[in-house]
């Protein structure tokens, strides 16, 4: 079995290449996006012209602008860019089947036994390298045994430890101390601090077998620790790789904890990391081509009996149901027309697809024909067994004709016409409060309930936000009331129920304090449903919230 080969690529300018792409007639000059960070907006990514010009990342956009007057600057979208990420990893998926997102700039590849396809990993490098030059992307990729160090080549190969400013070196001492630096040029384990990063020599593809002397010489930051842990261990003088490989372990875990040793672990091949790639999007979708163009709409029916199918076998055995289905027809001048019809409730049975795909073939043109027809499920959710009572509802079920599913199909060609969203239910909720018993929800994203509970007493079959009524605010009910311009005299009255409000919540509406409500018979013959508020934070008064059938 061959050895594990893992491939780290790295892409340090994303965000601003990703823009770059974009917006493809802004000219070659420093450019930079920016993020918000603590009420300021500092440097997040910069082109290649920006690094030139000698801009950084987290410095101040004014002091980059200070620096490059003619300085390009666009927002940071952190969405934007793992999407584009996501992108990057599907385009990856040509050099291995296991490739993983290291967020927010970097892919990870599990490349073993692939590398031969490309001439060999030189070969996939350059390949790699000349696909990235071609999409307009700066790419820095590392390969090694295991995950942790092909990272550390990929961000660090090229430059040597160090990059800690701990006032060892003269040239950081105050003026008036350096005549006594040489007195003390060793009081740091390791001698003098080595410079700052530079170019060396360490090659970005380790050898099999070759993990520790390619990643020795690289700072300890390599190993993907925290930034205080790297501060501390270069105080300590350990600024490279290979510093750690004689320490005990025992030692570096009391004092810097467990993770620390993991993933210097990791890097060595000692601790295994595998890599975890992304599961792949579950698609269905069946197509067919016409041997002649067509243009009826008996023959795209037609269509349909052949597909719908295939297609429902596929989500069937997938354990899956439709939610939305899109019927795209391509029409011999070489353009596309397509239409789409969505469902109450997920489903795989084609009878229930079929009349809804139909109501929408009129709103295709088939130009001059159409020569292929292609189905797509491009909504869809899990189908749950459901435990059924008995024989005769299970036959029901199978049939489409069981409890609810022609509310299903109903609602399914009402939201054909007018939109899925456009169709609304009442759920019941947990309130003693009358206009909260119940709340509007999309008719086709909730189940009906069949928990409702009758009230203690009759409510209004239709409710409105309380107006006033002409009576003294007095308890009780006169004989006669003036409501919406209107004399009404009371021919019965049935009451009162004391309703109190939700001390829990400040409802505005409810700051008259508790009601009582009556319900009220006019000489009219209408019922009303009035309430007395006995006041709190507003006045009491006489209100009408509702009528009765």
């Amino acid at each position: 079995m061959p050895a594990k080969r893992h491939l780290s690529l790295w892409f340090p300018r994303l965000a601003a290449e990703r823009l770059l792409r974009l917006e493809r007639g802004l000219p070659e000059a420093p450019f930079v996006v920016v993020e918000d960070q603590r009420g300021a907006q500092v440097i997040a990514s910069m082109n290649g012209a920006a690094q030139a010009a000698g801009l950084t990342l987290g410095q101040p956009l004014r002091d980059g602008r200070a620096m490059c007057p003619g300085l390009t600057s666009r927002p940071a979208n952190k969405l934007a860019e793992a999407a584009f990420l996501t992108t990057l990893r599907r385009w990856a998926g040509r050099f291995s089947p296991w490739v993983a997102e290291a967020a927010p700039d970097g892919l990870i590849l599990d490349i073993t036994g692939c590398a031969h396809l490309f001439g060999g990993e030189e070969g996939l490098a350059a390949q790699i390298d000349e696909d990235c030059a071609g999409l307009g992307l700066t790419v820095r990729l590392g390969l090694a045994d295991t995950l942790g160090a092909a990272w550390a080549l990929a961000r660090y190969s090229g430059m040597e430890g160090g990059g800690h400013r701990s006032g060892d070196e003269i040239d950081q001492e105050a003026r008036a101390t350096r005549s006594r630096a040489v007195k003390r040029r060793h009081w740091t384990r390791g001698g003098a601090a080595p410079k700052a990063r530079t170019e060396a020599s360490a090659p970005r593809i380790a050898a099999p077998g070759q993990t520790r002397q390619a990643i020795g010489p690289l700072p300890v930051s390599a190993l993907r620790l925290e930034p205080d842990t790297v501060e501390a261990l270069t105080r300590l003088g350990l600024r490279r790789i290979e510093d750690l490989f004689g320490t005990p372990r025992a030692g570096l875990a009391r004092r810097f904890g467990r993770h620390m040793v993991q993933r210097l672990d990791q890097a060595l091949g000692v601790e295994p990391e595998p890599v975890s790639p992304a599961r792949p999007p579950m698609r269905f979708a069946v197509r067919m081509g016409l041997p002649d163009p067509v243009g009826l709409e008996a023959d795209l029916l037609a269509s349909f009996d052949r597909l719908l199918p295939e297609l429902c076998d596929r989500l069937t055995r997938a354990g899956r149901g439709a939610r939305r289905v899109r019927a795209e027809f391509s029409r011999t001048d070489r353009t596309m027309q397509a239409v789409e019809a969505g469902l109450a409730r997920p489903t795989a049975d084609p009878h229930r697809i079929r009349p809804l795909l139909a109501m929408k073939l009129s709103d295709v043109d088939a130009g001059f024909g159409i020569d292929a027809v292609r189905l797509v499920a491009i909504q869809h959710e899990p189908v749950h067994a459901v435990q059924h009572r008995g024989h005769l509802d299970a036959g029901a079920k199978v049939a489409g004709t069981g409890p609810g599913a022609g509310l299903d199909d109903l609602l399914g060609r009402i939201g054909t016409r007018l939109g899925l969203e456009a169709m609304t239910r009442l759920h019941p909720a947990e309130s003693h409060i009358p206009e909260k018993g119940a709340t509007v929800v999309a008719a086709v994203f909730a189940p009906a309930s069949t928990t409702w509970q009758a009230p203690a007493r009759e409510r209004p079959l239709r409710l409105w936000p309380p107006e006033p009524v002409m009576i003294p605010a007095a308890p009780l009910l006169p004989e006669r009331f003036r409501w919406r311009g209107r004399d009404h005299a009371v021919a019965g009255a049935s009451g009162p129920e004391r309703i109190a409000p939700e001390w829990w919540l400040d409802d505005p509406g409810w700051r008259t304090g508790s009601r009582d409500y009556w319900v009220v018979t006019t000489e009219r013959g209408e019922r009303l449903w009035l309430y007395f508020a006995h006041g709190a934070a507003q006045s009491a008064g006489w209100f009408c919230q509702g009528v009765f059938a």
